[in-house]
Parts: C-alpha cells; sequence; structure tokens
C-alpha cells in the first residue's frame, strides 16, 4: 500500500503577504502555492501542471494527491476556466502592477487598447509582442462587462487576425516572425467561442485558413499546436463541412493531423526515463494526441468520402502502429477510428494487408469491454466482407479465433459481441476447424453453433 504521509515535494517557503491573499481555489493542492497552468485530473481536482506530471510521472504515484483515490486514468485536461479566472485576479491585484498596467479602465479605454494593438499589429512586421498582449487581454474573463470582446469585434479584430492566419498558407516560405504571429493569431482566436452564424466561423471556414492551421499542426511548437487543434475542433463541433474541402486540400489535412498523431511515439520514447522537462513535454504531446484522435473521429463520421480520404492519406497504417502502446482511452478511440475504416472496402483491405493489423486488434480487445465490442465490429467486417484465406489464416495463427472462442464461452447471454463472434464462427468454422490447432474440446460446439 502506498505511504500517503510520504510527500515527496518539499515544503512551501514561508508565505509572504503577496502568496497569502490569493483565493484557496487557486491554490495548488500539492505545493499550496498559486497555480500558473492548471490542469484537471480524472478526480476532477485541479493542480498545478508541473507538479501534478512530477507526482505521476516522476515519483510514479497512482493515487489523486488531493483526495488519495486510486487513479486509472492518467490523463491530464487543461483548465482554460481557471487559468482565465486566476489571471484576471492577477491583473487587478495591486502587487502585479506590469500586468495590472494592461487593464484599463473604462469602456472607452479598452476600445483605446484593443484598436492600438491591432493598429500595431497590422502596421509592424513584428507582430508577436502586440499579439501577445492582445491575447492576454482577450483571456480576462470579468472585463467582458466594459466591453473589452465586443470591442474587438467592432474593430475587425477577426478580420485582422485570420489574415495573419492564412498567410501561412499563402506564402508556404514564411519567415520564423509570420510563423510565431499565426500562432499567437490562433491563441488570441481561440479565446473566443462562436457559433456557426458569426463570423469567425464564416472566415475560419475558408480553405486558405485550414491550410494554415494545418501547417501549424505539422510544423508549429507546443502552444501553436494546441491553439490550430482546438480552433479545428471548435469549427467542426459547430457543424463544418468537411466535403467542402477539395480532395487534395483534405488529404493534407489528415497528413497533418496523422504526422502529428505520430509524434506520441517519438514523445513517448525520449520521455522514459529522462529529465522532468522531458516527461512534461510528453505529457503535453498525449494531450494533444487525444485531441487529435478526437477530431479525426469527428472528421471521418462525416462522411464515406471523409473516411475513404484519411485511407488514401494512410490513417490505417498509423493507427496499427499507434494502437500497441496506447493506453485504455487512447485505445478505444483507436479502435473507434479502425472501426469506421473498417466499414469501408478500401479500410478493410487495407487492415487485412498489414502484417500487424489482425494480431494487434486482436490483442488490444482485453483491455477495456468497449475495445472488446469495437474490436468485434472490427472482426466481424473483415470476416464478413474480405474472407480471403490469407486473413483467415493469420486469424487463426495470431489468436483471433481462440479470442472468439472465448467471447462465445462467456456468459453475456445474447449480447450484439456474443452474436457477431456467433456468426463469424458460423461463417468460418469449418476453415479453422482443419487446423490442428483448433481446440479439441470446441470441435463438436460448432456443430451446435451451426445447427
Amino acid at each position: 500500500m502506498e505511504d500517503i504521509h510520504q510527500n515527496p515535494f518539499p515544503p512551501p517557503h514561508a508565505p509572504t503577504p503577496t502568496t497569502v491573499d490569493f483565493p484557496p481555489h487557486f491554490r495548488c493542492p500539492i505545493s499550496m502555492e498559486l497555480m500558473q497552468d492548471p490542469v484537471t485530473i480524472s478526480t476532477g481536482v485541479s493542480f498545478e501542471r508541473a507538479n501534478i506530471e512530477k507526482w505521476f510521472f516522476t515519483y510514479n504515484k497512482k493515487t489523486c494527491p488531493a483526495t488519495m483515490q486510486t487513479i486509472v486514468n492518467f490523463d491530464i485536461t487543461p483548465n482554460y476556466t481557471l487559468k482565465r479566472l486566476i489571471l484576471s485576479w492577477k491583473m487587478k491585484d495591486q502587487s502585479c502592477s506590469s500586468t495590472s498596467s494592461l487593464l484599463p479602465s473604462s469602456s472607452m479605454e479598452y476600445h483605446d487598447v484593443v484598436a492600438d494593438l491591432l493598429k500595431n499589429i497590422e502596421s509592424s512586421p513584428f507582430k508577436a509582442s502586440s499579439l501577445k498582449k492582445l491575447r492576454l487581454l482577450m483571456a480576462v474573463d470579468d472585463v467582458a462587462a466594459v466591453g473589452a470582446k465586443p470591442v474587438f469585434v467592432r474593430v475587425n479584430g477577426f478580420e485582422v487576425l485570420i489574415g495573419i492566419v492564412t498567410q501561412v498558407a499563402i506564402c508556404e516560405s514564411s519567415d520564423f516572425a509570420n510563423f510565431e504571429a499565426c500562432e499567437e493569431a490562433l491563441g488570441v482566436l481561440s479565446q473566443f467561442p462562436f457559433s456557426k452564424t458569426e463570423k469567425p466561423f464564416e472566415l475560419l471556414s475558408e480553405p486558405e485558413a485550414i491550410k494554415s492551421m494545418a501547417i501549424v499542426l505539422q510544423r508549429g511548437s507546443i502552444e501553436g499546436r494546441f491553439y490550430a487543434m482546438e480552433m479545428l475542433q471548435q469549427i467542426s463541433k459547430k457543424g463544418y463541412d468537411w466535403n467542402s474541402l477539395t480532395k487534395h486540400q483534405i488529404i493534407d489535412l489528415f497528413k497533418s493531423i496523422l504526422e502529428l498523431a505520430s509524434d506520441e511515439i517519438i514523445k513517448k520514447a525520449s520521455a522514459i526515463k529522462t529529465t522532468d522537462s522531458s516527461i512534461v513535454t510528453h505529457c503535453r504531446y498525449g494531450t494533444l494526441f487525444s485531441s487529435a484522435l478526437e477530431l479525426l473521429i469527428e472528421i471521418m463520421e462525416s462522411s464515406k468520402k471523409s473516411r475513404l480520404l484519411s485511407i488514401e492519406a494512410g490513417a490505417v497504417c498509423v493507427m496499427i502502429d499507434l494502437l500497441p502502446d496506447s493506453n485504455r482511452s487512447k485505445c478505444e478511440k483507436i479502435l473507434h477510428i479502425l472501426k469506421l475504416l473498417s466499414e469501408c472496402a478500401e479500410g478493410r483491405s487495407a487492415m487485412g494487408e498489414h502484417i500487424m493489423g489482425i494480431a494487434t486488434v486482436t490483442k488490444k480487445m482485453s483491455i477495456s469491454n468497449t475495445a472488446t465490442k469495437i474490436g468485434m465490429k472490427i472482426l466481424w467486417l473483415i470476416c464478413n466482407y474480405h474472407p480471403s484465406e490469407r486473413v483467415l489464416e493469420e486469424m487463426m495463427g495470431c489468436g483471433t479465433v481462440k479470442k472468439l472462442l472465448g467471447i462465445l464461452n462467456n456468459g453475456d447471454g445474447r449480447s450484439s459481441t456474443k452474436e457477431k463472434a456467433k456468426k463469424v464462427m458460423k461463417l468460418h468454422g469449418s476453415f479453422w476447424r482443419r487446423f490442428p490447432c483448433f481446440p479439441y474440446e470446441y470441435r463438436d460446439y460448432l456443430k451446435l453453433i451451426n445447427q
């Protein structure tokens, strides 16, 4: 049993007036200090990112530091709402004079500050500094009453920023300054929730904007990739018609997302037994990886055309390669993607042709009931529509047939998963029965199934 009295973190320094006065819910339960980058874990408690990552990944703790509940899901989610509340409090606090100087005191002053920043952004070749200030201003929740965000809309801020974003697509050989400005512009835009009928959705739906965000996913910093992913997910959730993109454009987008997802393997390998900074980077990539999977699911579910184009972009191979090292939640998402792809003949063919496709799906089915259900659907699709002898022989050799017999032998009654296993055995049981390695005790059982 884990020693709950052992604290791997040194006690905080004696509190000073500037560290005592902040609200208690802004305090990290581990360090007892003001949080700068709050994140939430599966128990619903928020911590400073660096502290909880050290707790999980350096000290290998398996419990929540606040509740001491056992943790199964180690996913870490940024708590943007709490971060904005902390930033709002810091900007109002008299001790943060350098930050407070950015916060105007009247609606007219807000108009002037936003207008001046946008003017600097439009006229200066070095836009990143003004964009960072604008992002800081837009992040404050309680300034809305004075009118900062509405003012931003009135002075055509969206047009200015999305114009900066699209420059990356228009001039693909953009220099570092332009690329940094694009990332900062996406950071500002990510502060604004919007509906399908509003201007931001219309502007971000343009092919040049989509292409720019895809480029940032490939070549951007971690922060830039987060911003680009957040914007792509936002327009997807608002009902963006992915079929409006040309074949070339959507394949390029799929390649960017898949390349980002593939980085998970690299980051995981580089984070093992390395420095704390490497582990932090790996964890942030893990969160980004989950978002990439969710976006792939949203796009693929929109139409059969999108699934076909994702197959052409290499989605089947990438997902199979990512599956072996995935944890439960990521495994279920990857299997869901493979199920969507297996609903197309091209996807089933790619699954059958991959040397590890059937074996990897079979092995990961045991990770959870959901994985078993999705994995069984994949196997049923392949066996029902792509029953080549080579695939059937591979199923016998890699343990898939044994898995199917195990599903049939469990006590789930007439579950959909068991019914699919039964249908597969009816279709191909006689073929597998000829193999010497087919379990002897199940030979008569096949006769009962076929009656």
